[in-house]
């Protein structure tokens, strides 16, 4: 388990761009799902200045290798069964109130969270990313490298980012989310992790809004399975179906 404590020292990084690369490809390897499925129970709770705190449970479900998500509210009750399925490069959004599925984007937040859509796919950093530079440095009790990597093609949430990672065991502890203006627009953090077959999988994530003080959404990862699922559950039948 990881435990995050602030507090940050850089250095001149020992390790080049090359490298650096091949170390983005290792996150997207460990985090992953090859020839295995992968499901878990998510609560979230997300902390708006305006609006409050509401708590959601959503039931999560993965086939990495078909490039296929779930995603099913089951509380609080007035959005029980609205669900985000990824099928065929399209993402769906199913109200069960009007019963039908719109077309939504992978960079849209997801349930008015400070997580977004992409943040439940599979990962493809080193493909979506180049490495730009790389420090060496500190976070909190662990010894880092902090890659500034910048988008080789427009389908990303964010053109820039810049990511905390650990020497020992390549996990990501730490990301900013920069516009294409240079502006910070999200800090997400992974203080905790599971391993989950060969995975490794982020069991805390804290989301933060660096636009509005005091936004902030906090995931909790349990119930991780790595058994097979049915092809079934990933159609808009199975949606349709839960919410009957």
């Amino acid at each position: 388990m990881l435990i995050l404590v602030l507090g940050i020292t850089v250095s001149l990084s020992a390790i080049t761009l090359d490298e650096g690369q091949k170390m983005l490809k290792t996150i997207d390897e460990m985090s992953n799902f090859s020839g295995t499925d992968f499901s878990a129970l998510m609560s979230m709770i997300t902390e708006d200045p305006e609006d409050g705190i509401e708590k959601t449970i959503v039931q999560q479900f993965r086939s990495d290798d078909d490039d296929k998500f779930l995603m099913l509210l089951n509380e609080p009750v007035v959005k029980k069964g609205q669900g985000y399925l990824m099928i065929d490069d399209n993402l769906w959004f199913y109200d069960p109130e009007s019963r039908k599925f719109s077309h939504t984007s992978l960079n849209d937040q997801f349930n008015g969270s400070e997580a977004n859509n992409s943040d439940f796919n599979s990962s493809s950093t080193a493909d979506d990313y180049k490495v730009t530079s790389i420090e060496e440095g500190t976070l909190g009790k662990y010894e880092v490298y902090i890659l500034n990597i910048e988008a080789v093609n427009n389908e990303v949430t964010y053109p820039t980012q810049k990511i905390w990672v650990t020497k020992a065991g390549t996990l990501t502890l730490k990301t900013e989310d920069y516009s294409a203006g240079g502006r910070l627009m999200r800090s997400s953090y992974y203080p905790t992790y599971a391993k989950a077959g060969t995975n490794y999988i982020a069991t805390k994530m804290i989301f933060v809004d660096e636009l509005i003080k005091g936004k902030k959404t906090t995931i909790t990862i349990s119930d991780i399975s790595t058994k097979d699922l049915p092809d079934s559950i990933f159609t808009k039948a199975y949606v349709e179906r839960v919410n009957n």
